[in-house]
């Protein structure tokens, strides 16, 4: 029997009706939706009014009105809960099917299971990914293919699963004829089937919290833990959220969103490079704030160091994980020379992370889980760094906003963007969200950052080191260049006309739009079917 007021819009939902898109799932969807969405608008409406007024050049600072919060020593988060007391790497990806169990059987501590930035999201991946994430938890997940058997280990990874922000709509099924949020569908599908078995299992329901920009956004989710929990029947603080910092209005509000989440809080992580995506953003009108290389925008810059160093201090003040960030590297398997440099990296890396006091770390790729232990293993003989409260730290709003970033603009540096965000797009507009480039791990977060910093270069009059200026033609002119290059079986000629139509029209906007994903959804939602008077387009 139909659920009322809630619609399927899209042709791959039968397959997925009987075990994800049930009855009681669609009843729970819509108790969410008509219970918080209103809410999210409003969220969603003031984080705009705050963009005015940072356009206005009013600076960000930490909030007077939390003051007390931030004073107040007496309170704390809740304790680790089970599978989460040690952190030390954490492996990402998207839920696909062997993504799944290679990640889990990788030996790292945890597998972010990810639908959003390294996730395409067509409705067959979100539903496929909750079917897979169904099957892992219940230990029913392996395969064959290609006559090479994918089985799940005796002790796998512990599942943490990422939604969607709270800026993204979910076009393909709506509640009294509007979408439903993104986080939301994500979010209430894995909870409502999993969380109990979860639970039987010996762990939990964990999530990573995307995107936020206010405290208030925490305290939404907050509500929808208590809402959820109380629906099935589990106890409250049963659910735990780890909230990515990667904008930098959180960034002054990390207190305030540790303190709204406190019962249902397992930490903060950095999330680097939406972190500096937020940054461009953010200061928009602001001219000094333009950047160099993306390549020199590095985690020892002062505006990166100054918040890594206030992450850790505020986690650990409150007694939750302090969670470092992804390094960008994978293998480069028949070069043995440039894969030792990249190791290298990698090394450094953890080892920076671990020395500062985090208390675990993020890999994007099984091989380099080896390494990532190694380096904590030997500096954090604990299963975490609680203790090292980091009270030498003073970090004040200018140090969260230095713009003293070393580096050039450079006509290299400007061609891998185009190409990272003509590739990048172009693959997630044909259904893939995570694509190795050059050897690096992109996802939708840094091909966001060479999105805006070309609309910076050419918004701003910025030269290149040799003094050439960048324009809008300078762009256009590689953008024609390099589409050709990229053409493949995965992204298409149809696909990269789109992404190269959408980035010339990016770079001569006023301002940059806020997500490339929400630009972009509409295509993923015709070609599943929606209809398009629930679409609007980007180009």
């Amino acid at each position: 029997m139909p659920v009322a007021g809630v619609q399927i819009l899209s042709k791959e939902a039968q397959t997925a009706q009987s075990s994800i898109l049930t009855d009681d799932a669609l009843k729970f969807l819509a108790a969410l939706h008509r219970t918080f969405d209103s809410a999210r608008q409003g969220l969603l409406v003031a984080r705009a009014v705050a963009q005015q007024r940072l356009d206005a050049g009013v600076p960000l600072d930490f909030l007077e009105e939390t003051a007390n919060i931030r004073a107040e020593p007496s309170w704390s988060c809740a304790p680790p809960a089970p599978g989460l007391e040690d952190r030390r790497v954490e492996i990402t990806g998207p839920p696909d099917r062997k993504m799944v169990i290679n990640a889990l059987n990788s030996g790292a501590k945890t597998f972010m299971a990810d639908f959003e930035d390294s996730n395409s999201p067509t409705f067959a991946n979100l539903l496929n990914g909750q079917v897979n994430l169904y099957d892992a938890i219940r230990r029913q997940i392996d395969f064959d293919i290609g006559g090479k058997s994918y089985k799940l280990s005796p002790n796998p990874a512990v599942l943490i699963v990422r939604p969607r922000g709270w800026h993204l709509d979910e076009p393909r099924v709506t509640v009294d004829n509007q979408p439903i949020s993104g986080a939301i569908f994500d979010f209430a599908l894995y909870f409502f089937h999993n969380a109990k078995e979860l639970v039987a299992r010996g762990v939990g329901p964990y999530f990573y919290l995307p995107k936020m920009e206010h405290y208030k956004e925490a305290r939404l989710w907050n509500d929808i833990f208590n809402f959820s929990q109380s629906y099935i029947g589990l106890s409250h603080g049963t659910i735990r959220g780890t909230v990515l910092i990667e904008t930098l209005p959180a960034a002054f509000q990390m207190e305030e969103i540790l303190f709204e989440l406190r019962e249902h809080s397992s930490g903060l992580n950095c999330g680097r490079w939406d972190y500096i995506f937020s940054f461009i953003k953010r200061r928009r009108a602001d001219r000094t704030a333009v950047l160099p290389d993306r390549s020199d925008v590095t985690m020892e810059v002062p505006f990166m160091d100054a918040y890594v160093r206030l992450l850790i201090q505020t986690c650990h003040k409150r007694k939750v994980a302090a969670m470092g960030g992804m390094s960008a590297q994978i293998p480069i398997k028949d070069d043995p020379k440039a894969n030792e440099i990249a190791m290298a990296k990698v090394r450094a890396d953890k080892l920076r992370e671990v020395k500062n006091g985090h208390d675990g770390t993020w890999i994007a790729h099984p091989l380099i889980n080896k390494i990532a232990v190694e380096i904590f293993n030997e500096h954090m003989v604990g299963p975490n760094q609680y203790h090292i409260r980091r009270e030498d730290v003073r970090v004040a709003a200018a140090d969260l906003l230095s713009t003293a970033v070393p580096g050039k603009i450079t006509a290299a540096g400007i061609r891998s963007s185009v190409a990272t965000s003509l590739a990048y797009s172009g693959a997630w507009v044909g259904g893939n969200g995570c694509i190795p480039l050059n050897y690096l791990m992109e996802d939708a977060a840094t091909a966001e950052i060479t999105r805006v910093q070309l609309w910076q270069y050419v918004k701003y009059g910025s030269r290149m080191d040799h003094g050439e200026l960048v324009t809008a033609e300078y762009v256009d002119k590689l953008v024609d260049e390099i589409v050709p290059t990229l053409k493949s079986a995965t992204i298409t000629e149809k696909n990269l006309d789109i992404v190269a139509r959408y980035l010339k029209k990016q770079i001569r906007q006023e301002w940059p739009s806020e997500f490339l994903t929400s630009d972009l959804m509409p295509y993923l939602a015709v070609a599943d079917g929606c209809p398009p008077q629930f679409q609007r387009s980007a180009l």
